[in-house]
């Protein structure tokens, strides 16, 4: 299979970038919108034609999908361990690119209204394709080198769109929360590589997935060196799962998800449907046989848990956000514990490793409904010009495409058949079930949170309260409605993709079937959600004000998310700034730069003293030459005599 062309996908987007961002005060604004959308359909024509050719004409051989590689040597250390340049093929990478590229194309067709008449239009546009060609030459890097270079230009574009609106202090503080949490992380990331690295003689994934089914191959060699009764590799997998966790936000490091709703909307979907939050997830799919095998899947086993607890986590936090982008960012926060919990329950050949299946599933299914949500919300805001439910209400006479595409959103994160999420959530929880069944019920109560926190947003927002408005809103222009209507149709129509026959962990094609008792339960659930946010929340009452008054402090504090900020702002400022920073700080300003000033004032002192030694004069150099022969002469004279 010839795959010189997938070069040009991220490669459009950085040529737009570039013409966007040095031309920026000379192209129009209508022309830059044209140009970008143009450059992100030209690259999602291209990921569709290497998504058919791949699964539909040449990437299967025996039964197995290849793994295709073209690469060159940017940096040599030894001859095992180099790091490359270059791109790799297989179901997960080409399933990657068209999410990324659909996604993109999407919001850059709706940021064309959205953004209309903002003085910074020509600059977002510019941004939004840095950020698309960096997740796609992320989830086309040949080896950890390669996508960890990617990887900070995702956070860099991030800090670009989030804090886009530079002059609020808002935006400007969460871009830099965002940027800071998720170094630390890639901190953890980069030693992570370091370790895999030194250990195993590579960096390219090719080789350190080089396994067969029973998990015979180089894995193997690398049990003896130990730390803390772990192998080291085990130890690399833990750190680079924390630079993942970070960019996914996760359990304890997602408190920069919600303050990165100050970014624009149309941000807000790209980072949540498509790019940053599931770039943690890719990078665990990438290396799964590693996290497999290795040490009996010690990391993986972790990677269960923090994905089952961030899922739930969330999940309660968003029954009580007013703000319509912050329940959406905890609902993504959960749905990506949902994907890791899938990961972590996983095995590798065949139909055991549905889990593997069910989670690229789930990314797959839940970029479209997920982008569907925030660019629903982004049409409500544009409308209503504010971000709280207790300004919305009974939208649905005046904006009827928002209202029913919202309405298909929700239905399919609810898990209601026959939308997408449905087949993929049930794929997850059959996963759960076979491997650990408290993990299950996790998962399946967090299902029943979702519809319950989705639907109290769809009445909140359509139905509720007749609120009166000063100025009456009306549905968004055509730009911003097309975006909505396609990825609605998505949001139904995705999940009868039989995902089991393209994307597996093994490579292999197994038949998928449907748990009809599970898939029961999990509908059951979701419809209980359902029906008490239509108690609750579909009138106007007062039931769900006296529901949380009766949980009094809980409320209070999952209303406040539990304080991690305050924690963290606590941590920061009361213990790292002022009991270990400020005393280093006077340690350095009092002794060491005291010293160092000291020598050189020391140094100024005697040089001012000797100084006119050096006079230039030379009488006086005369003088102390005749001197300093007649004091010697004497010196010389009564030693001799003496």
């Amino acid at each position: 299979m010839d795959i010189s062309y997938i070069v040009f996908i991220p490669l459009i987007p950085l040529t737009v970038f570039l013409l966007l961002g040095i031309g920026y005060q000379k192209i129009k604004p209508t022309v830059s919108g044209y140009i970008g959308v143009a450059g992100l359909a030209t690259s999602a024509a291209l990921s569709y034609y290497a998504a058919y050719q791949y699964f539909f004409v040449s990437g299967k051989i025996d039964g197995v999908y290849q793994t295709i590689v073209e690469k060159t040597v940017w940096m040599n250390f030894t001859d095992t361990l180099h790091i490359d340049m270059g791109i790799l093929i297989d179901p997960i990478s080409i399933m990657m690119l068209v999410v990324v590229t659909t996604i993109s194309l999407m919001v850059h067709i709706y940021s064309r209204g959205y953004m209309q008449g903002d003085n910074g239009y020509t600059k977002f546009f510019a941004f939004l394709s840095l950020f698309t060609f960096s997740m796609l030459g992320l989830v086309l890097a040949t080896n950890l080198f390669q996508i960890y270079i990617f990887w900070e230009l995702v956070g860099v574009s991030s800090y670009l769109l989030i804090g886009y609106y530079y002059t609020k202090t808002s935006a400007v503080a969460a871009a830099k929360k965002a940027f800071i949490v998720t170094r630390f992380a890639d901190f953890g990331f980069l030693i992570g590589i370091l370790i895999v690295g030194y250990y195993a003689g590579t960096f390219d994934f090719e080789t350190l997935n080089a396994v067969n089914a029973e998990g015979e191959g180089l894995l193997m060699q690398w049990g003896a060196s130990s730390f803390m009764g772990l192998s080291v590799i085990t130890w690399g997998l833990l750190l680079i799962f924390m630079g993942g966790a970070g960019k996914s936000a996760m359990f304890p490091l997602h408190i920069w998800l919600p303050d990165a709703m100050e970014g624009p909307t149309p941000v807000s979907a790209l980072i949540h449907a498509a790019t940053m939050v599931v770039a943690g997830v890719y990078l665990v799919a990438r290396l799964f046989p590693m996290y497999y095998f290795v040490e009996d899947g010690f990391a993986l086993n972790v990677v269960a848990y923090v994905g089952a607890f961030s899922s739930l986590f969330a999940a309660i936090i968003a029954l009580t956000q007013t703000d319509i982008k912050r329940v959406l960012a905890f609902s993504t926060m959960s749905q990506i514990g949902y994907m890791m919990l899938a990961l972590g329950v996983s095995s590798y050949k065949g139909e055991e490793g549905v889990g593997y299946m069910a989670s690229m599933f789930h990314l797959f299914t839940h970029a479209m409904f997920k982008a569907l949500l925030f660019l629903g919300a982004g049409s409500v805001i544009h409308a209503v010009h504010s971000n709280y439910l207790k300004d919305m209400g009974g939208l649905r006479k005046y904006m009827p495409i928002t209202n029913i595409t919202f309405l298909i959103a929700a239905l399919a994160i609810a898990g209601v058949p026959p939308f997408a999420g449905f087949w993929s959530k049930d794929e997850i929880l059959v996963a759960a079930f076979e491997k650990n069944q408290l993990l299950y019920f996790v998962g399946l109560f967090v299902a029943g949170l979702t519809a319950f926190y989705m639907f109290r947003l769809y009445f909140g927002i359509f139905w509720g309260k007749n609120t009166k408005y000063k100025h009456e809103p009306h549905e968004s222009p055509m730009s911003m409605a097309f975006p909505l209507l396609f990825l609605a149709f998505m949001s139904i129509v995705a999940g009868f993709i039989p995902f089991s026959e393209f994307v597996t962990a093994d490579k292999v094609a197994f038949e998928g079937h449907l748990n009809l008792p599970l898939a029961a339960a999990a509908v059951g659930t979701g419809l209980v959600g359902i029906i008490i946010a239509w108690i609750f929340y579909k009138k106007e009452n007062d039931l769900a004000e006296r529901f949380a008054n009766g949980f009094g402090l809980f409320y209070k504090w999952t209303f406040h998310k539990f304080y991690f900020d305050e924690i963290y702002m606590f941590v920061t400022k009361k213990i790292v700034f002022n009991l270990i920073s400020t005393p280093i700080a006077k340690f350095d300003k009092k002794y060491v730069d005291g010293t160092m000033e000291g020598i050189g004032n020391k140094t100024v002192f005697i040089s001012e003293k000797i100084k006119g030694l050096q006079s230039g004069r030379l009488q006086d150099y005369a003088m102390f030459f005749v001197s300093s022969v007649v004091i010697i002469t004497l010196i010389f004279i009564y030693l001799w005599t003496k």
